[in-house]
């Protein structure tokens, strides 16, 4: 986007956007410090900005990702403030508060009384800061009617009471009753005086994925009602060591169980009584698991039906049995499993908590590509740079392909064509500091081959053009030298461009000057969705801009100087055909070490003049600093700025300020459909 460009005036039909009263505060759940920060306890026990860990926003898949019951999928504390515990007293007041949180463990708690089970509310996500939170002595209790829970990344360990299968002390780590939504990944769950998992009293779509169990009578139990109401999925499971319930399902409606990996030990004192059991009038469906040395690996009542297909049995003994009809998983939710072959050595690599936790591929993809590639400067992956690995995915791959980008600096221009939809990107870091994509073009540059300068689009680092493709905890920057190139006309510098839709941008850094982050669409008619989360954008001039449907959710917005010191800039520059939704910046943050005053939130930008467009942005319920300008909107290329869609809403900090029609703000009712799900539609990130 060429920012120093003006067209030719052209007018059309003013549109009046009606005024609002600004709010007195913003709602519960905004963020103080933006969103990719919360509250944690600092040395004088006041709150202190925490950084979100990475995967904090994701989603469940399986069971758990089915809307039902009025729940839309399970995503937990995701629309909430960040909290960081380091005490039993703080995690029992963020785990029982009405409002949603992301609530970080960050060290070892130890409960007390022995046992207690801390109760969750619902929209809450209990998360591990990278391997170091542990819940010693207790666990956590999801009660009747409690939903859209997420409970990652940490170890839950040592109630036990030294009686091995303990008829008096029903201590779990996680148990629910009558729950529903609710999402078990990436933890640690050992040595308890009952079971590890209890899912019981009709608490239904559940997931419970890349677990270890270990070190306990008792595994994993579902059911014991007479009802048949449990929807479950259970994937990529490491279970040793565990005597019995691995799991035992009493009466589900619906038990999906693939790519676990159940191991009995030779020669411990721990011997398996049996392994998966479908008990009462339980419907199973078993498929691609691995047994090692497992007694009774797969049993059934009479009256339950389990489908078995895919598995394979090592050093088993006793019952392996299946029969009747059970149900199609694909008929509720997308999944491919890996090759029972693969499992033991997947899930021993990938089950249990993480430095950085994020959603691992699960299973391959069609063609040559594995499910995941790996890409390492040093050669410790299968690809030394991103674009190898992009080249590597076959063109029409139908199933998600994660590129894992060890940490490193990665000099390289990377784009990911149209006809390879699925990609995921993502940093293999504790941080989105550690990988770094990196790479100076500008729009003036000539390209090597003679055919001309790079263009704004073309001057992209990373540029994204295939569907449903992701970026996950990265830095992706843009470091072309603007002081360096002064003689040089065209100084638009892209980091990061999307020309697709359903594009989710997760925990990044992007950073440049000017043109910093470019949202698209592939053609003017075609639509373009992307959402952005839990990430920063750092530039100067119109450094967010295009004509997608963008939304930019709980981040940070920095605002930077100019190659010359000064500070002068606007945030955002829309190209919105008119009938769509444009930029949205929900529950952020925007500041920055500039001037006072010196900033404006947006211009709108007609691209050569074009009359058809109707630039649009909204800026709601987020804090702005001193540095926005009274008069945050502004004209450009001889289009005003009042004839097309700016707007704020529910503002806080010293650069908010009060509706006037210098300074448009939303009324209640107009709010009402502006938010997220309006800007992403029948898509749930």
């Amino acid at each position: 986007m060429t920012s120093h460009h003006r067209a030719a005036r052209h007018r059309r039909p003013r549109k009046v956007l009606a005024l609002g009263l600004p709010v007195a505060a913003a709602a519960a759940g905004v963020l103080a410090y933006g969103s990719v920060f919360g509250l944690g306890p600092g040395a004088d026990g006041r709150a202190v900005a925490a950084e979100v860990p990475a995967g904090a926003a994701d989603a469940a898949d399986g069971f758990a990702s089915v809307d039902a019951l009025g729940q839309n999928g399970t995503y937990g504390g995701r629309n909430g403030r960040t909290v960081t515990v380091t005490t039993l007293a703080d995690l029992e007041k963020y785990a029982t508060a009405p409002e949603p949180y992301v609530i970080v463990v960050a060290g070892t708690i130890a409960v007390a009384p022995v046992g207690k089970e801390i109760k969750v509310a619902s929209d809450k996500t209990i998360i591990g800061s990278g391997t170091s939170g542990h819940i010693v002595g207790g666990g956590f209790f999801l009660g009747q009617g409690v939903h859209n829970v997420i409970i990652r990344n940490l170890t839950i360990r040592d109630s036990y009471q030294g009686v091995w299968n303990d008829k008096e002390h029903d201590f779990d780590a996680v148990q629910m009753d009558g729950a529903h939504h609710v999402w078990i990944d990436h933890n640690d769950l050992r040595h308890t005086a009952d079971g590890l998992i209890d899912v019981r009293k009709d608490s239904t779509y559940v997931t419970v994925s890349w677990n270890r169990l270990s070190n306990a009578n008792k595994a994993f139990g579902i059911g014991w009602t007479e009802n048949l109401v449990t929807d479950i999925t259970i994937h990529h499971n490491w279970i040793r060591e565990t005597e019995q319930r691995n799991p035992s399902t009493d009466n589900a409606a619906r038990a999906h169980l693939y790519n676990n990996y159940l191991e009995d030990v030779a020669g411990t004192a721990i011997t398996s009584a049996y392994g998966n059991y479908a008990r009462g009038r339980t419907r199973m469906v078993l498929e691609n698991s691995y047994f090692q040395g497992v007694r009774n690996p797969v049993i059934k009542d009479a009256t339950a039906a389990l489908v078995q297909r895919g598995n394979l049995f090592s050093g088993t003994s006793g019952r392996n049995e299946s029969g009747g009809t059970a149900f199609d998983p694909r008929a509720s939710y997308a999944y491919t499993a890996d090759a029972a072959a693969d499992v033991p050595a997947r899930v021993k690599a990938g089950a249990g908590p993480r430095t950085s936790v994020g959603r691992p591929a699960t299973a391959a993809t069609t063609g040559a590509a594995a499910g995941t590639l790996t890409v390492a400067k040093d050669g410790t992956g299968q690809y030394r740079t991103v674009q190898a690995a992009v080249d590597a995915v076959p063109a029409g791959n139908t199933s998600r392909v994660v590129i894992s980008v060890k940490p490193g600096t990665y000099r390289e221009t990377v784009s990911i064509p149209a006809n390879k939809p699925h990609v995921t990107i993502q940093g293999s870091g504790a941080s989105r500091k550690d990988t770094v994509i990196v790479y100076g073009n500008a729009a003036g540059m000539p390209k090597p081959d003679g055919s001309g300068t790079y263009g704004t689009p073309g001057s992209a680092t990373v540029a994204v053009r295939s569907d449903d493709s992701h970026l996950r905890n990265l830095t992706v920057s843009n470091d072309f030298d603007e002081a360096a190139h002064q003689s040089l006309t065209g100084h638009q510098a892209v980091a990061l461009l999307t020309t697709a839709d359903r594009i989710v941008l997760d925990s990044l850094i992007v950073t440049g000057d000017q043109d910093t982050l470019e949202l698209e669409t592939a053609a003017k008619d075609k639509p373009g969705r992307v959402y952005m989360r839990n990430s920063y954008v750092i530039g100067n001039v119109d450094f967010v801009f295009g004509r997608a449907t963008a939304v930019i959710d709980q981040s940070i917005i920095t605002l930077k100087k100019r190659w010359n010191g000064t500070s002068a800039g606007y945030v955002t520059a829309p190209s919105t055909p008119a009938g769509r939704k444009g930029i949205l910046i929900n529950r952020s943050t925007i500041n920055g070490d500039v001037t006072a005053g010196s900033f404006h939130l947006g211009r709108n930008w007609h691209p050569g003049g074009d009359t058809t467009a109707d630039p649009q942005t909204t800026v709601r319920d987020s804090e702005l600093s001193a540095a926005i300008k009274r008069t945050p909107w502004t004209d450009m290329g001889g289009f005003s700025w009042k004839e097309d869609r700016f707007a704020e809403y529910g503002n806080t900090g010293p650069g908010a300020g009060p509706a006037s029609t210098e300074r448009p703000h939303l009324t209640a009712t107009q709010a009402a459909s502006q938010e997220v799900a309006d800007w992403l539609g029948d898509w749930t990130p």
